[in-house]
């Protein structure tokens, strides 16, 4: 007879009559399968070639950008507004069709072009009415390109693109990320219609490339929210909780500490479990990996077991804690009746 109490039916996930009707997967967990589970886990740290092949270009100027030009010894097309003006108010917007007006030059359509393509058209065309003319052209306003930042950051929004190099790094880092609520495993880059999927934190914890990222303008930087990442933590431990999932490469050994770990009067040794569900049932099956606490091992082995997020964690009850919850269970009911004898006795005396 089985006493009351949490407890697996282990003999009957990994029965050989049951395998194929049983809708779970036993699996030990051992040195071959951490050495399998890192080798899938070092794949995470590779970069999409075409994102490190990307080299940033010039930068070019848009619509609504504010340039500011100088010619040299010609305050007049330098700052028309008088030298009390400030830059910004002598500065001149490329029009929305991406044209600007520049006096003795016309119209030109500057969109798309590098500061040193426009400073040779504007010195070219003002060399027909001044001799030698010196020409510098910078901009004061970058208005006509952005990069996307989204989800988990304390600073989302966007990004102006400038003439400076911008990394995935240094815009992470400009936009700062929510670390009680960013899934740090799931930074999603999209260019182009492409999405990329980039684990950064172990890219970023790594010996990776992950520097040498740059992004363009039009670039979607998005960091995914944990919020409905958790692990579950149950049975014989010593506070049982759902645990944030924060990053990609929290281990059992991490989970069971953060609970106080398992309950050393009433936990088994080897039973402990770790339950990885599956989106359908109907055609995959669950896994339950099994780690024998009671080995010399074991405490290396949890320690390299990486949890994923909606993971289970189990720790069974030895064979002693369950038949005490049965006696537990049990003398209540005994003392009933025996109350109940006691006092039927007691009324049969006093009859007499």
């Amino acid at each position: 007879m089985f006493s009351p109490g949490m407890h697996m039916d282990t003999d009957r996930l990994i029965s050989d009559d049951s395998a194929e009707d049983s809708m779970v997967e036993m699996v030990q967990i051992t040195p071959k399968l951490i050495a399998q589970d890192q080798a899938s886990n070092a794949e995470k740290t590779m970069i999409p070639p075409e994102l490190l092949s990307y080299e940033p270009e010039n930068y070019r100027i848009g619509p609504n950008d504010a340039l500011f030009i100088t010619v040299w010894d010609h305050p007049e097309l330098t700052t028309p507004g008088g030298p009390q003006q400030t830059e910004a108010a002598n500065a001149r917007v490329v029009r929305d069709d991406g044209t600007l007006f520049y006096p003795f030059v016309g119209n030109v359509e500057v969109a798309g072009l590098t500061l040193e393509e426009l400073r040779e058209i504007i010195t070219k065309r003002l060399a027909r009415y001044i001799e030698q003319p010196q020409v510098d052209v910078n901009v004061l306003g970058y208005n006509s390109q952005k990069i996307d930042i989204s989800g988990a950051f304390v600073n989302p929004g966007f990004l102006p693109v400038d003439s400076t190099q911008l990394t995935l790094l240094q815009a992470v880092g400009l936009a700062q990320i929510d670390q009680q609520r960013a899934d740090l495993s799931n930074l999603v880059l999209v260019r182009d219609g492409v999405t990329y999927t980039l684990d950064y934190d172990r890219l970023s914890s790594n010996d990776s490339r992950i520097g040498q990222i740059y992004l363009r303008a039009g670039d979607k930087l998005h960091m995914g929210l944990n919020d409905n990442r958790k692990i579950f933590v149950m049975g014989e431990v010593s506070a049982p909780e759902a645990i944030p999932y924060r990053t990609s490469r929290m281990t059992l050994t991490e989970v069971l500490g953060s609970v106080g770990g398992p309950l050393p009067t009433s936990a088994s040794g080897k039973d402990v479990y770790v339950i990885r569900g599956v989106e359908n049932l109907a055609t995959d099956k669950a896994t339950v990996f099994q780690l024998n606490a009671k080995s010399p091992s074991a405490f290396i082995l949890a320690n390299q077991f990486e949890m994923q997020p909606q993971d289970v964690v189990f720790v069974g009850a030895a064979e002693i804690t369950r038949w005490n919850r049965f006696i537990s269970q049990l003398f209540p009911s005994a003392n009933i009746l025996r109350t109940s004898v006691l006092i039927n006795e007691d009324i049969g005396s006093n009859d007499n």
